[in-house]
């Protein structure tokens, strides 16, 4: 189901905006106008204009006419592949009853192929929207001998993104011995360092489905690997959950057992406060906003400016592929400005500029991995999107961050590259067979939904006799 993608190229990217992200944020982010970004041995060797780079560099062939933008690769901060087969489900949920009629009972029933056949539909529809490094929490009920989660890596390689990944641990409904969790943690580890791109961060679903030695056995994780992803404060029943159960917040919780003590990105925060908000501050906590989950699911809104006023980074997440159904930045950049302006009825309460440095350097900032990607910098890894000026959304470019953020849709992503690899092109993906996965991911997903006794449509199809063999 892959097919062969371009090595890493050396060439000059051209276009008639280049918006590096290397500013501040307060209207210094670098903009150049007929500019191009020179890329040598999978890096940025020159960012500048198009000119005088492509003087220097008479020798690499150039892309573009000098038409379109081009930006960072996008950072999504969180999400699950582990939702990859069941998109589409629970419209009318909100979180805590989504969690009992989907997510729960797909959990016992995931398995391997199913984590690699889901992770190559969805992180494929992350690169068709500029997606080039991805951070995956996979919730999964997990068994004695046979991982999971290594399927997630292998998928994330073969299409060519950056993966942060984890395994969000979790042992109040469907329990399993501690053994057994370790285990998944540790093969997931061992595959993100055999990867070309992936990285491994312990995980822990949330503070309220996690007991006492599970909590305690990720603190000893965090002292191997100081990087932490969970879920904080989506919806108000966990705070009522936690304090009812332990007599204080998940945020409380979480600094009190030292969990937040190294790398933390911590998903949603819709119903922090005060004290949790200094607890952040106090611990370099970076927010993972997840607007367009919070909507469907109707968990809220996430106080942005107050967390931004105190420094805090908050990053973009496309979230689940079953929480927010699709996997797409760029939706996920305009309903997050949009999401701002009504709630505070303030058109100025998230502008353009400021959502695209979300989905950008400070992406890769809650990552800590901003010294590599995010922007466009000389030295940095040459993760590039290039939007083509080719189609009526795109056809009249008068603010090129207005028209990156409102504007734009995947079929005007004319590029992708992932260190100078092209894994898109004219929004085609070029690494993966898409004709080769599609029947392959409905046959898994009419398996899933029938195994777990989803309420679908799909599980009333027949399954295929006998067993297609493993891509």
């Amino acid at each position: 189901m892959t097919a062969t993608g371009a090595a890493p190229a050396e060439f000059v990217l051209r276009g008639r905006h280049v918006l590096t992200m290397t500013g501040d944020g307060s209207g210094g982010d670098r903009h150049l106008r007929d500019g191009a970004v020179a890329v040598t041995g999978g890096r940025i060797a020159a960012v500048g204009p198009y000119e005088q780079t492509a003087a220097r560099f008479p020798e690499l062939p150039v892309v573009g006419d000098g038409s379109g933008i081009v930006t960072p690769g996008f950072v999504s901060a969180h999400g699950h592949f582990s939702e990859g087969l069941v998109t589409g489900i629970g419209e009318t949920h909100t979180l805590w009853e989504w969690f009992v009629h989907v997510v729960e009972p797909i959990e016992p029933v995931l398995d391997a192929e199913m984590a690699y056949v889901g992770t190559l539909l969805k992180a494929t529809e992350m690169a068709l929207s500029g997606i080039t490094t991805t951070a995956d929490m996979f919730c999964f009920a997990p068994r004695a001998g046979e991982p999971v989660t290594p399927g997630v890596v292998r998928a994330l390689d073969e299409v060519g993104l950056r993966g942060d990944v984890s395994f969000g641990a979790a042992d109040s409904v469907n329990p399993r011995p501690l053994e057994v969790v370790l285990g998944e943690h540790a093969a997931l580890a061992a595959a993100a360092a055999a990867a070309r791109r992936c990285r491994f961060r312990v995980g822990l679903a949330t503070i309220p489905s996690s007991g006492d030695e599970l909590v305690a056995a990720t603190r000893d994780l965090l002292g191997q690997t100081p990087r932490l992803h969970v879920h904080l404060h989506e919806i108000r029943e966990e705070l009522t959950a936690s304090r009812t159960t332990r007599g204080a917040t998940s945020v409380e919780l979480a600094e009190r057992w030292g969990l937040l003590d190294g790398e933390t990105v911590a998903a949603h925060c819709v119903w922090v406060e005060e004290d949790d908000i200094a607890a952040f501050a106090r611990r370099g906590v970076a927010v993972a906003h997840c607007p367009v989950s919070n909507m469907i699911l109707a968990s809220g809104v996430l106080p942005l400016a107050r967390l931004r006023r105190e420094g805090i980074t908050v990053a973009l997440g496309v979230d689940g592929a079953a929480s927010n159904d699709s996997q797409d930045m760029l939706e996920t950049m305009k309903v997050a400005a949009l999401l701002q302006k009504v709630e505070r009825l303030s058109a100025r309460a998230l502008t353009a500029p400021d959502v695209l440095r979300m989905a950008t350097i400070e992406g890769a900032r809650a990552l800590g991995v901003d010294s590599e990607v995010g922007s466009l910098e000389v030295g940095k890894q040459a993760d590039l999107v290039f939007f083509a000026e080719a189609s009526p959304s795109l056809a009249l470019v008068h603010d090129p961050y207005q028209a990156i953020v409102y504007c734009a849709r995947p079929r005007d992503v004319a590029g992708v590259w992932v260190a100078g690899e092209r894994i898109v092109a004219d929004a085609r993906p070029l690494t993966v067979d898409v004709d080769a996965l599609l029947p392959r991911a409905r046959e898994l997903a009419v398996k899933l939904a029938t195994d777990a006794g989803l309420d679908s449509e799909l599980s009333a199809i027949p399954r295929a006799s006998g067993r297609a063999a493993t891509p």
